[in-house]
């Protein structure tokens, strides 16, 4: 085990809000290493991409990070001034690939100014300098003409090279941790391709860690090193891709792989989708919040919220059930 770039430990991101209070992150924790990738997964509104703007601290009201902490190497970024976290954290050491690159980018500002800007405000260089390093990004990304389209405007491009923008944005100044929140969303399936072979290989090339949030199984089996499975805004099961893969233990992981068809069924194979839909974590009853969706669920899961414990070896599962094992509760 290298020495962690990202350490979160007991994250509590919170939305007051009139219907109540929404803990969109309650109580998760996590580690990236240098040339890792982690991929955090989970359904529509389980908390991945507020986990994510709450590393960078970019959570608006009503939201607010209430309790935890976030160590870049051994800075705290909760501890540091907001005029520290921009110049020398956010777009510097931490790269951030939003999923809709089309709101992302600004329309007024060609994409090579917008690239550039982010390496004058982080790094001593002339304008000259960062225009012919925005350019060659533009190379490396795979945007062609790079010198000519540097002056092109966002809505000269396709989806899939305002993506890439983005991605040349992020690593301007070569940061140790990338995070990507799905993006590759919007994308058709040859272009998602051509994007994750190129987010491989910048952070090979880099040696940077890497968060992926995504809710593509197909993607994390490709990606991930390491993988967090969240649902209502909590960590339910982390272990490395293989395990996870081989020896799935929450019940809602073992769903999700459950609804994918793989490679040796049929095309007309059946999907076996979990039943019911994710709640929203707002003024949640007690238990298991995936109780009403669970096919295993016994009478300890309505009484108290699982805690996450060892399943096996660096593989932390929060049920009350583990291999068919019931966890006292008084």
């Amino acid at each position: 085990m290298g020495e962690p770039v990202l350490r979160v430990e007991g994250l509590r991101t919170h939305f007051r809000l009139r219907q109540g209070l929404l803990k969109a992150v309650d109580d998760v924790s996590f580690s990236v290493e240098a040339g890792k990738v982690l991929c955090i997964v989970g359904e529509s509104g389980s908390g991945k991409s507020v986990t994510a703007l709450s590393i960078l601290r970019l959570i608006d009201p009503p939201g607010r990070i209430e309790a935890g902490s976030i160590h870049y190497r051994d800075q705290d970024l909760l501890a540091m001034p907001e005029r520290e976290m921009a110049r020398t954290i956010r777009g510097n050491r931490v790269g951030m690939i939003f999923q809709d690159p089309m709101t992302s980018l600004n329309p007024s500002f060609t994409i090579g100014d917008q690239i550039a800007e982010g390496i004058t405000a982080h790094q001593q260089v002339s304008r000259a300098e960062a225009r012919a390093k925005t350019i060659e990004l533009l190379r490396l990304v795979g945007i062609p003409h790079a010198k000519e389209r540097y002056s092109d405007y966002p809505h000269h491009f396709s989806g899939g090279m305002r993506q890439r923008v983005l991605i040349a944005a992020a690593i301007a100044c070569e940061p140790d941790l990338l995070i990507a929140d799905e993006p590759t969303t919007a994308l058709d399936v040859t272009i998602q391709a051509q994007i994750l072979r190129l987010l491989a290989d910048l952070q090979n090339r880099l040696n940077s860690g890497m968060i992926l949030i995504t809710h593509d199984l197909g993607v994390v089996a490709a990606m991930a090193d390491d993988v967090m499975v969240m649902y209502a805004g909590k960590m339910v099961e982390y272990a490395d891709v293989e395990t996870l893969f081989r020896s799935p233990r929450h019940p809602y992981t073992i769903g999700l792989l459950n609804s994918v068809i793989g490679l040796n069924e049929p095309a007309d194979a059946e999907l076996r989708s979990i039943q019911g839909v994710p709640p929203v974590p707002i003024n949640m009853p007690a238990g298991c919040s995936f109780r009403p969706r669970c096919g295993q669920a016994v009478e300890a899961c309505a009484v108290s919220e699982p805690a996450p414990r060892s399943a096996a070896p660096d593989h932390p599962v929060a049920c009350h059930l583990i291999a068919g094992e019931t966890e006292d509760v008084p």
